[in-house]
């Protein structure tokens, strides 16, 4: 069994970040009659598989267009909105990582057409985690920022009392009405309460751009957005990260915002290596999306892997 490498980055060594850029220029591509929106950039390589970038919930393309910008220069860069977000289409769907898993696969298959190396952040993190374990012939490696999805309880944890299990049942049923789950919404994408929500997660807030809020709240007047976010309360489980790693057979990197107050950073490597010990890792200063906020910081560790690992 390889040992993980741990890379820790000096505190408060924030990366310059990159410059402001406009909105990468993208196109459309149908899937199972729904639209999806994609960016590519950069020419094809003989030297490295190319780039697919996964934004996480509420996010888009435009979340990754500071990596975009940079590492065209090197990679061959594909970057795609995951359906019921962004510019895709908002389809009033069930949704989940299965769902995404296969919209990811058929993109590779059909655009790309070509193994790659799929970084995902957050929830796009957990569906390239699925692509990955379920598709192996279509991925060359995993890159994982902050990623989401649970893990399988383990015996002895603490569970929630009986008190706390019908404050989140009463919460979940309330929000499955549509007049609850409309007016949440209406509050949430306002933007001042995105500002709010990103000082939370962000260490260094000079990367909050007034940019960086339109870029969230533009999706959220689509049609169907509003749809797409009560669904998020009825959507089933899929399978739990452990499961996935399990029949995981590629190189795994992965990135940690260390000051991400949603993902316990530590404990999640610490399950991350139980389950997958050859997979390499780093820890930067930033929060709980180091590709937004320390940009040239998370292209220069992304180049450094794909060049070690695939060269």
């Amino acid at each position: 069994m390889a040992i993980a490498m741990l890379k820790n980055q000096p505190k408060g060594a924030i990366a310059p970040h990159a410059p402001t850029v406009p909105t990468m220029p993208g196109d459309y591509w149908q899937w199972q009659g729904h639209s999806i929106y994609y960016v590519k950039a950069g020419e094809s390589r003989r030297d490295s598989p190319p780039l697919l970038l996964i934004h996480g919930f509420g996010a888009s393309t435009d979340h990754w267009r500071k990596n975009i910008h940079e590492l065209q220069r090197d990679f061959e860069v594909w970057a795609i909105d995951l359906l019921g977000f962004g510019r895709s289409a908002k389809p009033d769907l069930t949704y989940s990582g299965q769902l995404w898993r296969d919209q990811l696969h058929a993109f590779i298959q059909e655009k790309i057409g070509k193994p790659v190396v799929i970084a995902g952040n957050s929830l796009g993190g957990y569906a390239s985690l699925c692509v990955a374990a379920d598709y192996p012939e279509a991925v060359a490696g995993v890159i994982l920022l902050n990623s989401a999805g649970p893990f399988t309880p383990v015996a002895d944890a603490p569970k929630p009392s009986p008190f706390q299990q019908a404050i989140a049942e009463t919460i979940r049923t309330v929000m499955l009405q549509p007049v609850p789950s409309w007016l949440l919404f209406q509050y949430l994408r306002q933007p001042r309460t995105i500002r709010k929500t990103l000082e939370k997660v962000y260490v260094d807030r000079s990367a909050i751009t007034d940019q960086l809020v339109a870029d969230i709240r533009r999706p959220a007047s689509d049609p169907g957005a509003v749809q797409v976010f009560a669904a998020v309360f009825k959507s089933p489980q899929g399978d739990t990260v452990d499961s996935l790693l399990q029949r995981l057979t590629v190189p795994l990197y992965l990135i940690w915002g260390e000051g991400d107050p949603w993902m316990k950073a530590r404990q999640r490597s610490a399950l991350f290596r139980q389950y997958y010990p050859q997979a390499q890792e780093v820890f930067v200063q930033a929060g709980h999306c180091p590709h937004d906020e320390v940009p040239q910081q998370v292209n220069a560790l992304m180049r450094e892997w794909v060049r070690g690992v695939m060269g």
